[in-house]
């Protein structure tokens, strides 16, 4: 199959554009020019782009994948802007059986709050609801949830590990598979070729059977949390084993909570500490005597610091095993913790439309200090690993939101928030492919297109790279993951 007649970049700085791109079997073929006036080669399938753009495939390198694929059916309190907003909403949807699940809920918008038990008892009923706050690190719930969980609470708003651990009944087998199906589908249709899985609990066996049922449509890196490192020592588990398209990711630790819920461990001594820096330091070192990469969600600058420094102490070890360590989110740095992301190797995680709906939260809470966040174009300035991500459930699965994110630092008629962080459309692709792929030591096999690598690639109807004035029109036409069109085959 031969692409042509539209801008196909290949991400690649030695070799930026093509005029054409083979594809033979699973992989880009080398060797391949055409020519105006030229016949059909035989045995080649030539495909017009009629100006389309051509790119890698994007792959989301921080998502919580089947919570998001079971949470696009949930009641959305995203736009309520108060607490009789909200209570409003959950109302409306208070009828039938079961738990009501919601989410999105934000209280720092909220004039009339703060949420309370009480205030979901009114609008409920004796119908059980559990509500997750936007950030996912808080959890509100009424009096039915609380009894049928056998747990009693002053609030019913719980945060942190007391939320994640809270008994609100699981999704059936059946209700998971159909989720992971139809969001893998959706995936696919916003060019997304490939995930960084940080899900919580279940996923990893629904992606394990969808792989052996040759069902799968993305690629998978598939993490595990720190508690569970000494099942994954005894099995002999690796970062990096797998299939084509599954594969071990990362041990996933977490240093604090978040700025919405105000539990981001700060510098000033505020926020939560929920790892210390010595416990940190001994879950990398355990890990890497395993072959396990680690992956650290710090969110203030005192979680970043403390997570750096634990990196610095393990250096030895994980460099020698040829490890790549990364911090998740990493949202607040201090001066002197920002150039040392490029100096120890350690990757930042990076989710770009989190400075575009976190940016008045993050100038209320964090004033003077929040022209420390979101640092994206310091940390790629300063040599940094960058990738980028969306953190679904948190935000929408949508690369190209990410992108315009990255390179307008808005996403509504606002002017930009710190704009002397926007970076070049092309290095926002590349946070999505090139550099996705590295984090994962994927990069000889994937995330540029040039021969011998996957042929894995998104067609645009808009080129972007040449318009980046035009990012928030642009839509996918087509995804291909290893030669094989999972979304929008050919013609056009």
């Amino acid at each position: 199959m031969i692409l042509h007649n539209g801008p196909i970049y290949t991400m690649d700085p030695r070799l930026p554009q093509v005029r054409a791109l083979a594809v033979a079997g699973a992989l880009i073929a080398g060797g391949v020019d055409v020519r105006e006036g030229d016949s059909d080669t035989v045995g080649h399938e030539r495909i017009d782009l009629d100006g389309r753009c051509v790119l890698p495939g994007f792959t989301d390198a921080h998502v919580h994948f089947l919570d998001w694929a079971l949470e696009r059916t949930w009641l959305d309190l995203h736009g309520c802007r108060s607490l009789a907003e909200a209570c409003a909403a959950v109302g409306a949807a208070a009828d039938g059986d079961g738990w009501l699940r919601g989410k999105g809920w934000l209280e720092a918008t909220w004039p009339d709050g703060p949420p309370h038990r009480a205030a979901l008892d009114e609008v409920t009923g004796e119908r059980p609801a559990a509500l997750w706050a936007h950030d996912h690190h808080t959890l509100w719930v009424n009096a039915a949830a609380l009894r049928a969980a056998g747990a009693e609470h002053p609030t019913g708003v719980l945060q942190e590990w007391d939320a994640w651990r809270f008994p609100v009944p699981p999704a059936t087998s059946l209700e998971r598979s159909q989720a992971l199906r139809e969001g893998m589908a959706v995936a696919n249709a916003r060019g997304v070729i490939g995930v960084h899985d940080f899900q919580a609990q279940d996923g990893r066996g629904l992606w394990q059977r969808y792989d052996a049922d040759r069902r799968l449509t993305l690629r998978v890196a598939m993490s595990i949390p720190l508690a569970a490192i000494e099942a994954a020592k005894a099995l002999e588990l690796r970062t990096g084993f797998g299939s084509d398209l599954l594969r071990m990711g990362p041990v996933k630790a977490f240093m604090d909570g978040t700025l919405g819920s105000r539990t981001a461990w700060m510098l000033d001594g505020s926020g939560e500490q929920l790892l210390s820096e010595d416990d940190l330091a001994d879950g990398i070192a355990e890990a890497t005597a395993c072959g396990l990469a680690v992956a650290v969600h710090a969110i203030g600058d005192g979680a970043n610091r403390a997570a750096l420094n634990a990196f610095h102490r393990t250096r030895e070890q994980w460099q020698e095993a040829l490890l790549r360590p990364r911090i998740e989110h990493a949202q607040c740095l201090d001066d002197a913790d920002l150039p040392r992301f490029a100096e120890l190797g350690v990757i930042a995680s990076l989710q770009p439309v989190h400075a575009t709906s976190d940016r008045d939260l993050a100038d209320e809470i964090w004033g003077e200090r929040a022209t420390k966040g979101y640092r994206t174009r310091d940390l790629l300035d300063s040599g940094a690993h960058v990738v980028f991500g969306a953190d679904p459930p948190i935000e929408e699965l949508d690369p190209m939101a990410a992108i315009q994110a990255a390179v307008h630092r808005t996403l509504d008629e606002r002017e930009p928030w710190h704009p002397e962080q926007r970076i070049p459309v092309a290095d926002a692709i590349s946070c999505h492919t090139a550099a996705a792929a590295y984090a994962v030591g994927e990069e000889r096999r994937r995330g540029c297109l040039l021969p011998g690598l996957e042929a894995d690639l998104v067609v645009l109807d808009t080129d972007i790279v040449a318009h980046p004035e035009r990012i928030a029109e642009a839509g996918v036409v087509a995804t291909m993951l290893a030669g094989r069109w999972v979304h929008g085959r050919p013609p056009w």
